[in-house]
């Protein structure tokens, strides 16, 4: 098998872990409100558990990031990561208390830190010109996941048995579930994962060979008439290695772009620091409304684990087709208008919200008519600041590339 095969398969091995994480999602946030009533947690537990997730996450992201760094491999911190997986799936399915199913999240959370590692895996095996495609791809797989992943509540929430000492029904269900298939997934890395060569070390390797093809070349093949033999000398083994890796030596650090990176030079600039805060703003919402959501629609609209599967997968269906619109609005307009407008969105879904939805009144068909108003506006948004923030990050790239790369060279030309 090839490279390019071998690469391809790690690409939708990859797809395949991102799908997993978004029907994790999907199958545990519809019902997880009411295992913890069941549980006797008090209310706040259901923001504790969301957040403790996305922070074990947050700071076991930068740790994978560095053995990734360090090792220049993949594969294991995959390996290693959903370990945590199924071991936080597991924890959730016992769920004897509160503390536990807390606990279980967090684990859970340790396995998506790896998420790190593998865009940069991505970042460093694809070209500048692909790494859009590849990316709004694996993306998109996520979005596949949330899609489906409310599907299997569908005969998930009518389980009612005995799996030795432990209960199988509604509630715990999906974390045997998603314990079962982290387990299968860890045979797709074993089989279909590989660590291909990076983008930048198979460029590097072709102007090796060049450079060895014009040295090559520039050799003749006898020398001049004219030219006095005692040019002509034997150089022993320790000076042509000398030579050669004095040679070669410029080569190796012109092809690296970053030697000359600063990072509060390229991190604190205007753009970035606007489309990094326009993402926390976006996600924060978002969070909060999920956090929100089950509570409210059970106190006002008495939706139990089936309604609320079904709402997680209509929402499923618009962010990808938000995505998808987004998509070809982007060609059409510039990526700051796109931006702007995802923007003006989210507030006005804000401002939907803190009207209709803090203290509801009318009947029940106003109250529901409110409250698919207020999430349709507010998921509406996410893609517009999603993709803005991918292409301006994309086209930031493109312009700092070169310049970094022209550094290096101008600094090795001049010593």
């Amino acid at each position: 098998m090839d490279n390019h095969q071998k690469r391809n398969l790690t690409f939708l091995t990859i797809g395949l872990i991102f799908m997993l994480s978004g029907i994790e999602y999907a199958v545990i946030l519809p019902t997880i409100w009411r295992y913890l009533q069941i549980l006797e947690a008090p209310p706040y537990f259901l923001g504790l558990g969301l957040s403790a997730f996305s922070l074990s996450a947050l700071v076991t992201g930068p740790l994978f990031g560095i053995w990734s760094d360090r090792s220049k491999t993949t594969k294991s911190i995959v390996l290693f990561s959903n370990v945590f997986e199924i071991v936080g799936n597991f924890m959730y399915f016992i769920g004897y208390s509160k503390w536990l199913l807390l606990c279980s999240r967090i684990v859970a959370g340790v396995g998506a830190g790896a998420g790190s590692s593998i865009f940069g895996f991505l970042t460093r095996s694809t070209q500048p010109e692909e790494r859009a495609g590849i990316f709004a791809a694996i993306m998109a797989g996520r979005q596949a996941g949330l899609l489906v992943g409310p599907a299997f509540n569908l005969f998930l929430r009518l389980c009612d048995f005995k799996l030795g000492p432990f209960v199988v029904n509604k509630y715990t269900s999906p974390g045997i579930f998603m314990c079962l298939l982290w387990m299968l997934l860890q045979f797709v890395v074993l089989a279909m994962y590989w660590d291909v060569p990076p983008v930048s070390c198979e460029g590097g390797a072709t102007m090796m060979e060049m450079k060895q093809e014009e040295v090559e070349e520039e050799v003749p093949l006898m020398g001049s008439d004219e030219e006095p033999v005692h040019t002509y000398r034997a150089l022993n083994s320790d000076q042509l290695e000398t030579s050669t890796s004095s040679d070669m030596q410029p080569v190796h650090r012109a092809s690296d772009p970053f030697r000359n990176f600063s990072a509060s030079r390229e991190f604190l600039r205007e753009e970035v620091v606007v489309v990094l805060t326009a993402q926390f703003i976006t996600l924060f919402n978002q969070t909060a409304l999920e956090t929100m959501v089950t509570p409210l629609t059970q106190r006002h609209f008495n939706f139990g684990e089936l309604g609320n599967s079904l709402m997680y997968s209509l929402c499923g269906v618009e962010v990808i087709l938000g995505f998808f619109f987004v998509r070809w609005l982007s060609r059409k307009v510039a990526d700051r208008a796109v931006l702007a407008a995802g923007l003006v969105i989210c507030c006005t879904a804000c401002i939907w919200c803190l009207i209709f939805l803090c203290n509801p009144r009318g009947g029940y068909g106003w109250e529901l008519s409110a409250f698919i108003i207020g999430v349709f506006l507010q998921l509406l948004g996410l893609p517009f600041v999603a993709v803005s923030q991918v292409m301006t990050a994309l086209s930031y790239d493109r312009l700092t590339e070169p310049r970094a790369v022209q550094s290096a060279q101008s600094s090795d030309s001049g010593g």
